[in-house]
């Protein structure tokens, strides 16, 4: 099911195939790459009309920021109109919080810069500082619905990853690390941008109005529509021999996605944008 949902076919799908039907796939705006929020929720309303009733949908499920898909922020009246498309149909509205949730995007969820309440947020990695820890956020009237041992699992409500959490909560709230998210990401900005004045012809897209949750694409001379797949895999390559970590995503396999800790120094920051803009030259030259 969970192969099923995600959009990426490689590494994800390839060979894992055949998956449960009734699942369906519809486009997300991303205003770059000519996709309007009106094509987003056309899409929907065509799946309605081609391939399921409304009134047979259980669920609607968005990233209020894609985290595979290339860290494109959903536009805040795109998940406005979703949640009143879902609430028209009587449809459950689950936002998958697992990468943009617990400070990360400036917001404690990054639903909350569109203002809407999902029926149900899905949250993991940032909530417990490295230990493995997930978890599903309801409300009541759809969490009380199982019968009771109806949700859980051999490995739930592990004792040590939430005493973990519980602590990566009060330093969140101690260290203002919601407000850090927003300054780093204002430092990235700026220091991005001071890039991309050197390699226009390469550097597209630099995405920085979502805190701490930063994506910078790669392009054929300028050109937008035109991804480089290729040299992002040699810019990976060439910043892991330089000591740094590099994360490519997106549909295209362009996009070159930041996910510092919100604990992170400037220094740190600077340090890293160095190695990055000594690989591109390394690569280009």
């Amino acid at each position: 099911m969970t192969m099923a949902l995600t959009g990426k076919i490689t590494p994800y799908k390839n060979l894992f195939g055949p998956f449960p039907g009734d699942i369906f796939h519809a486009p997300f705006p991303v205003p770059v790459h000519g996709v309007s929020i009106d094509d987003a929720l056309n899409g929907i309303e065509k799946l309605f009309k081609v391939d399921i009733e409304p009134q047979d949908v259980a669920a609607i499920m968005v990233e209020p920021v894609q985290g595979e898909g290339g860290f494109y922020p959903a536009p805040d009246e795109f998940l406005v109109r979703l949640r009143h498309l879902a609430d028209k149909h009587g449809i459950v509205l689950i936002c998958d919080e697992v990468q943009s949730g617990f400070g990360r995007t400036g917001k404690f969820f990054a639903s909350e810069h569109a203002g809407i309440e999902p029926d149900i947020i899905t949250i993991a990695k940032g909530i417990a500082g490295g230990f493995p820890l997930a978890g599903v956020v309801g409300k009541e009237e759809i969490m009380d619905a199982p019968l009771p041992g109806g949700l859980g699992g051999t490995y739930a409500g592990s004792p040590i990853a939430c005493t973990a959490a519980l602590a990566v909560l009060e330093i969140i709230e101690e260290e203002n690390l919601v407000k850090k998210a927003q300054d780093i990401g204002k430092y990235f900005a700026t220091e991005l941008n001071a890039v991309k004045k050197n390699y226009p012809e390469l550097i597209g897209e630099i995405r920085v109005d979502r805190g701490a949750m930063i994506a910078m694409e790669l392009i054929h001379n300028g050109d937008e529509s035109k991804p480089y797949p290729e040299i992002t895999k040699s810019l990976v390559a060439e910043a892991h021999r330089r000591g740094l970590v590099l994360l490519s995503c997106g549909f295209n396999g362009n996009v070159i996605r930041f996910l510092p800790s919100l604990t992170i120094s400037e220094d740190l920051i600077d340090e890293g944008i160095k190695i990055l803009s000594k690989s591109i030259e390394a690569i280009t030259s």
